[in-house]
């Protein structure tokens, strides 16, 4: 298996600077809005975002955590570990997640969402995206567009779980015919 890496922790403390300027940019307030980051690591980066708002605007944006298994289609788990600190009808939710692959986390995120309450708007940001999705979900914050091969995996390492940031493209290498 080779694997190469594609971001360190300085270009990802520098992406994700670069996609809060622009969630800043796009929206006239973010008094409406949450950020929502899909567990796991997509909590770290609403966390990193969020922190990132409060120190150039001053504002403390709420931050929910969002459980997608209960809501996939492939496993199901019986306890949703959700968190989120607010009523979301009426908000402007931005999901955060780590990697955007074949959009299904995200329709799951989105059916979690909306059992929650009924959202305004719903974005999404994503630290990569890797491309061959299977359902039509386009993140509106790219951190770095990466094509892959299905051969391939994109593994995200944050410091909080991880012990360090970085993002590395593995490929899979066909060994005894698996």
């Amino acid at each position: 298996m080779a694997v190469k890496e594609i971001l360190d922790d300085l270009t990802i403390r520098r992406t994700i600077v670069r996609m809060t300027y622009e969630i800043i940019e796009r929206h006239k307030s973010l008094d409406n809005v949450v950020l929502v980051g899909i567990k796991t690591r997509g909590v770290y980066i609403a966390r990193r975002i969020q922190e990132r708002i409060k120190q150039s605007e001053g504002l403390d944006l709420p931050l929910g955590e969002l459980d997608t298994r209960p809501f996939r289609d492939d496993v199901k788990l019986a306890e949703n570990t959700t968190t989120m600190p607010l009523d979301i009808t009426g908000k402007d939710i931005i999901l955060v997640d780590d990697v955007l692959y074949t959009g299904r986390t995200i329709r799951a995120a989105i059916d979690n969402l909306v059992s929650l309450g009924r959202p305004a708007r719903v974005g999404l940001a994503v630290l990569i995206d890797r491309g061959h999705r299977e359902l039509p979900i386009r993140a509106d914050y790219v951190g770095k567009n990466v094509p892959t091969s299905s051969q391939e995996q994109v593994i995200v390492g944050m410091k909080e779980i991880d012990g360090q940031d970085r993002v590395c493209l593995s490929t899979l290498t066909d060994v005894g015919g698996k």
